[in-house]
C-alpha cells in the first residue's frame, strides 16, 4: 500500500473488520450473505429525499438521523433516503489520522440503515466529503484526484462500509461514491472511481454502487459503463430556477425573478423540451449501455417564487417518470423541501410541530 504504511493499514483494517463483523447479524442477515434485488443495470424507481444529519461535522456535535423522517417518508409513500455524509463526522481532517474511525458516529449510520429496514426506505450512502475531496469549502489538505494517500484513505473508508454492511440486500442499501465531481478530465475521475469500486468489491462483490456524473453530476460518464455500476444525475437545471438568490451561489442575487418557462436571452430559453434534450437524452444514451440512472439531487431554493417552482418541478417529474427514473429531493426538512422550507409565499399547514408545504407535497406524491 503506497504511500500508506501497509502494516498500519492492514492492522487498522483488521480492527475495523472486528468492529463490524456483527453488523449483518444486527440487521437480520447472515454473515457472507449475497446482496440481492435491484442491479446497476436496472435500478428501482426509488423516490425520496436527502437527509442531512451527517452532511457536515457540526460544532455542536453530529446528531443521529431522526426516526420521524423515516416514519413520514413511509407514511407519505416515499421509499428512498440518500445520506450525503462528511467523513469528518467519524474521522478527522488530518491525513495522519484518516484511518481512525469513531465507532459511536458510525453507529448513527447503522441506526439509519436499520430505520430504513423498519420503514421500508432504501438507504443510499454517499460521501459528500471524502478524504481529499468535497465540492464545498473548506478545501481538503490533500487532493483525492492527484494524491495517492488521499485515494488510499478514501478506498479504506469505502472498504469499511462494504465490510460493515456485507450481506444486506441491495434492495436495502447502496453506495454512492463521491458527491458531484467538478469539471474534471474523465480519465482522472474514472481512475478514482475504479479504485473505489475495487476496494468495495474486495469486501462485498455484489454491492450496488452508484457514481455521480461529471460536471457536478450533470454529465454521464461513458467510460465507467464497463464497471457494472449505476450513475446519478442531477435535476437543478437551469440554476436560475433552482438557485435563485441562493446565498452560496455567486451572482444569484442579481438574476431577474424567474418564470417558467424561462427566457434568459433571445435564443436561450428553458422549457420542458429543453430539459428533455439537455438533461434526459444524454443520460438515455448511457442507459442504453446497461447503466441504471437515478436523479440523486434536485429541488428549488426557497426564494424561487412558489408557483414557478411547482411548474418547473412538474415538468421535471413528468420527464423522469417517462424515463423510468427515481429521484431524491434536496432536501426533506429545509429550504428546498416540502417540510419547514421557510418560503415567504406559501400558506403552510401545521403538522406535528412542523410546517408542511402541502401543495409541493401533493405534487411530488403524484410521481
Amino acid at each position: 500500500m503506497n504511500p500508506l504504511n501497509r502494516r498500519t493499514f492492514l492492522k487498522t483494517a483488521a480492527t475495523a473488520t472486528a468492529c463490524s463483523i456483527t453488523a449483518p447479524l444486527l440487521f437480520g442477515q447472515t454473515p457472507g450473505g449475497a446482496p440481492s434485488g435491484p442491479s446497476a443495470a436496472k435500478l428501482q424507481r426509488w423516490r425520496g429525499f436527502n437527509l442531512l444529519e451527517k452532511f457536515t461535522a457540526r460544532r455542536e456535535g453530529n446528531p443521529a438521523f431522526r426516526e420521524m423522517d423515516f416514519q413520514l417518508l413511509q407514511e407519505w409513500g416515499f421509499d428512498f433516503a440518500r445520506l450525503p455524509m462528511s467523513y469528518h463526522c467519524w474521522s478527522e481532517p488530518d491525513p495522519a489520522r484518516w484511518l481512525k474511525m469513531d465507532e459511536a458516529q458510525l453507529k448513527h449510520v447503522d441506526a439509519a440503515v436499520e430505520l430504513g429496514r423498519k420503514h421500508g426506505v432504501h438507504i443510499n450512502l454517499n460521501l459528500h466529503r471524502a478524504p481529499g475531496y468535497c465540492v464545498n469549502p473548506p478545501k481538503e489538505s490533500l487532493d483525492l484526484w492527484t494524491d495517492e494517500k488521499a485515494l488510499d484513505a478514501c478506498a479504506f473508508h469505502w472498504a469499511h462500509f462494504a465490510r460493515r454492511y456485507k450481506g444486506l440486500p441491495n434492495a436495502r442499501v447502496s453506495f454512492d461514491l463521491l458527491n458531484e465531481p467538478s469539471d474534471l478530465p474523465e480519465p482522472k475521475y474514472a481512475r478514482v472511481v475504479k479504485r473505489l469500486v475495487e476496494a468495495i468489491r474486495a469486501e462485498d462483490p455484489q454491492r450496488l454502487i452508484i457514481a455521480d456524473g461529471l460536471k457536478w453530476g450533470n454529465q454521464p460518464v461513458h467510460s465507467l459503463a464497463d464497471l457494472r455500476i449505476a450513475q446519478s444525475t442531477r435535476g437543478y437545471a437551469p440554476t436560475r430556477i433552482s438557485h435563485y438568490k441562493a446565498n452560496w451561489m455567486k451572482g444569484s442575487d442579481t438574476w431577474p425573478e424567474p418564470t417558467w418557462p424561462l427566457k434568459i436571452k433571445e435564443g436561450d430559453v428553458w422549457d420542458k423540451e429543453r430539459l428533455r434534450k439537455d438533461q434526459i437524452e444524454p443520460w438515455k444514451k448511457l442507459e442504453a449501455k446497461g447503466v441504471g440512472v437515478h436523479v440523486g439531487e434536485w429541488g428549488a431554493f426557497n426564494r424561487t417564487p412558489h408557483k414557478v417552482a411547482l411548474a418547473w418541478m412538474r415538468d421535471q417529474l413528468e420527464l423522469w417518470k417517462e424515463a423510468g427514473w427515481g429521484w431524491a429531493m434536496w432536501n426533506f426538512r429545509g429550504a428546498f423541501g416540502p417540510l419547514d422550507s421557510g418560503r415567504a409565499d406559501v400558506k403552510y399547514e401545521d403538522f406535528r410541530g412542523h410546517k408542511v408545504d402541502r401543495a409541493m407535497l401533493n405534487l411530488i406524491q403524484q410521481f
